[in-house]
């Protein structure tokens, strides 16, 4: 499984790697996952065209609201429907696209600097 090192000084869940179409978390792979500053739950992400506000609810409950949402749209980029992208923004959320790995890099990255974010990340295909 190909791991890298993480700056640790934020708490919360960070990814330490790949394992097949997953993501490493703590000991346990996740295929889906959506993410927190505090936790990490398995999620069943939907194609990607049919996204929605209700498939990412677990992160709009965050308290404060998130500055922004990392989604990851698998082993390549995909765009959502922009009535996701609409909807996060009317709650003052906004969100950067891109490929579930990339995704991966950038939360721990984030996180690291004690960014308040949240991301919803798809299997790797």
């Amino acid at each position: 499984m190909p791991r890298w090192e993480q700056d640790a000084r934020a708490p919360g869940p960070i990814v330490q790697g790949f394992s097949g179409r997953g993501f490493s978390i703590g000991g346990t792979v996740y295929e889906g996952v959506l993410l927190t500053p505090e936790r990490a739950e398995a999620w069943e992400a939907p194609a990607v065209a049919a996204l929605e506000l209700a498939s990412i609810e677990p992160l709009l409950a965050l308290e404060p609201a998130p500055e922004f949402m990392i989604l990851g749209t698998g082993a390549g980029m995909a765009f959502p429907p922009r009535a996701l992208i609409r909807g996060l923004e009317a709650r003052g959320i906004g969100v950067e696209v891109m490929d579930s790995r990339a995704a991966a890099r950038t939360w721990g990255m984030l996180r690291g600097e004690q960014r308040w974010i949240v991301a919803a990340i798809m299997p790797l295909g």
